[in-house]
């Protein structure tokens, strides 16, 4: 893993990391109060590495190796002994700094270390399940890092964590396929007739499209926000062909959307 140098190299390489591996989230940072920004990657940065673990190693026993690291490391930052690796320092100044809550956390690195086995979701609850302790304990970490103290806030983190962590799976698909691999909830392929192969061949029948169709559906039920329900919209637009090319398009024009709601307060 590479190290920073400094206060400075730290914050720049976590900022850079997020950015490279996370860019909505890197733009959504940016709109944070200034003070809060460089606790914002740290926190996106951890969220990357842990991400990043699945998809790098080809045993399983390395992986269960590298959440060990960072549970192990989030034991260190609580214990105000950090190691000498540019995340683990940003995430220990964020803890410093705003007193967040190890459980959190934890519960990121409990849930994608069950998620290292290669296999599907056996329902949309699984799928849930898995984006409230991920994407949720991310935002909730976030809104403590922010001061919001809120049962209402908490309860709008909820749902958009799961709507994130279904937007994630979905958009993941194409690329998963291509490497053989199919996560989507089982019981909704089965109720529509679709096996893995479909997905892996990118076929486009309706069948399959039903598929996409249901899950999104799920996503939209808990929230319409921003980047996820542009791309609801998108999928939409395409017949809910997940494989269409203009779904793997970055939006260039995002940055300028994300400000404007901002600035409208209509997230």
């Amino acid at each position: 893993m590479a190290r920073g140098r400094g206060v400075a190299g730290a914050a720049q390489f976590c900022a850079g990391l997020v950015r490279k591996c996370d860019y909505e989230g890197f733009l959504c940072s940016l709109l944070l109060p200034a003070e809060s920004r460089t606790s914002a990657f740290a926190l996106r940065a951890f969220n990357v590495e842990l991400a990043q673990i699945k998809d790098s190693i080809t045993q399983k026993t390395t992986g269960l190796m590298r959440m060990q690291f960072w549970r192990e490391t989030v034991e260190d930052i609580y214990h105000d002994n950090p190691p000498r690796q540019p995340v683990a320092t940003e995430l220990w100044r964020a803890v410093k700094r705003h007193n967040l809550t190890k459980m959190w956390f934890m519960k990121i690195i409990d849930e994608r270390e069950k998620n290292l086995d290669d296999r599907a979701y056996h329902n949309i609850q699984e799928l849930e399940t898995y984006s409230e302790n991920t994407q949720s304990a991310l935002l909730y970490l976030t809104l403590e890092m922010l001061g919001v103290k809120d049962i209402h806030a908490d309860h709008a983190a909820s749902h958009i964590g799961k709507a994130q962590g279904i937007v994630t799976c979905l958009r993941a698909t194409p690329y998963h396929s291509t490497r053989q691999k199919v996560f989507l909830p089982m019981d909704i392929c089965m109720l529509h007739g679709v096996s893995q192969e479909d997905f892996i061949r990118g076929k486009q029948e309706k069948n399959v499209r039903d598929v996409i169709y249901d899950i999104a559906s799920q996503a939209h039920i808990h929230l319409e926000h921003v980047a996820l329900d542009d791309y609801l919209h998108k999928i939409r637009k395409v017949d809910f062909n997940i494989f269409h090319p203009s779904l793997q398009k970055k939006r260039t024009l995002l940055p300028l959307h994300l400000y404007t709601r901002s600035w409208k307060n209509t997230y």
